[in-house]
């Protein structure tokens, strides 16, 4: 892709590109059954994205994902993160 894109991205939305590239190529061999492991994850995506989570919210998305068998993706996280 063109660089001149995620720097544009980067400038609308405040969040650093390498940092999301960062964190996808962390979640290709994560196990996502481990409580640990998701709640790391949504710790790093609210960091990048700047948008706090709320322990309650927090516990809610861990147990969708390692409980109830939810994907884990950018826009599951960011949704449960926005309907707070």
């Amino acid at each position: 892709m063109d660089n001149n894109f995620f720097k544009n991205l980067e400038k609308k939305t405040g969040v650093n590109m390498n940092d999301v590239f960062e964190l996808a190529n962390s979640l290709q061999n994560a196990n996502f059954k481990d409580e640990k492991t998701v709640r790391g994850v949504i710790r790093r995506v609210s960091q990048i994205a700047n948008k706090p989570v709320s322990k309650e919210t927090e516990d809610k998305i861990v147990k969708s994902i390692v409980t109830d068998g939810k994907q884990l993706d950018f826009g599951t996280i960011s949704k449960m993160i926005n309907n707070k």
